[in-house]
């Protein structure tokens, strides 16, 4: 369990999930996070577990020692640079969870020598589950090993360089919704051969589950998987070759590089 008091400025959907893994996984208490929103009558749930939640921002930096910042980009520098005297390089760390706002940005903003983390996870850090990619700039190796833990801790968390954080964004935080989707076309299909749409959502989400975790725990490829269902004049070769008729992987590849040019152009 970190004993470090953390702020999370930002208590939307991505900074109440993050406050909520850190209270599932154990690794902060209640009484060691702080959010902030202006509309705090959305951030109850977390008031009740004994969450801190304030709409002073600043107020909410000095008390920390870790500060994520899950702003929306267009706002975040108008915001920080409001409160940029509570920030203290020699005591704080902050973390970042905003797309498209650089390392050398955010210490602009906080201050030259500011420990700055970028990290890009998704919303499945409410359940523990989030792949999160991580890069940093003036960190030392003891807060390296701080922020990995906080996300393993909260899914998986791997470094990237900071060049591939965009692409880490579309693959890993879009990337939810893309495999969401996929479950959602999956459910309507099985209503159509049968099943109720409660029975077809359990079948269909924990189909895919187990998919993903075949590669994860095994180690495998996708192609090494399929195969192992695909037999000579199954209806299993049949629905898939039919999917690659209609555009399937192709339609998925031209969606993620469609989401990338966008990060990348705004």
């Amino acid at each position: 369990m970190s004993n470090k008091k953390i702020a999370i400025i930002g208590g939307g959907n991505l900074g109440k999930a993050i406050a909520q893994g850190l209270l599932k996984s154990g690794f902060s208490t209640p009484a060691d996070l702080t959010v902030t929103k202006r509309n705090l009558a959305s951030l109850s749930d977390l008031q009740s577990l004994g969450v801190q939640t304030i709409s002073d921002n600043e107020a909410a930096i000095r008390g920390a020692e870790v500060i994520v910042v899950a702003l929306k980009p267009y706002n975040v520098r108008e915001v920080l640079s409001q409160v940029k005297t509570a920030f203290d390089p020699s005591r704080q760390m902050l973390i970042s969870v905003i797309t498209g706002v650089s390392i050398d940005d955010l210490e602009q903003i906080a201050g030259a020598g500011m420990p700055v983390v970028r990290a890009m996870p998704n919303t499945a850090i409410a359940i523990q589950e989030s792949m999160t990619c991580i890069c940093h700039k003036n960190v030392s190796q003891q807060q390296e090993v701080y922020v990995t833990e906080m996300f393993n801790q909260l899914g998986v968390a791997v470094s990237i360089d900071e060049k591939l954080m965009d692409a880490a964004t579309v693959l890993g935080a879009c990337g939810i919704a893309y495999a969401l989707r996929f479950i959602r076309a999956s459910i309507q299909g099985g209503i159509e051969i049968g099943f109720d749409a409660r029975t077809a959502n359990l079948i269909a989400a924990q189909t895919v589950k187990g998919a993903a975790q075949l590669l994860i725990k095994e180690n495998r490829h996708p192609e090494e998987e399929i195969d192992k269902v695909t037999t000579p004049k199954g209806c299993t070769i049949a629905g898939l070759n039919e999917m690659e008729h209609q555009g399937f992987s192709s339609s998925l590849i031209k969606g993620i590089t469609v989401s990338y040019n966008r990060i990348a152009k705004d």
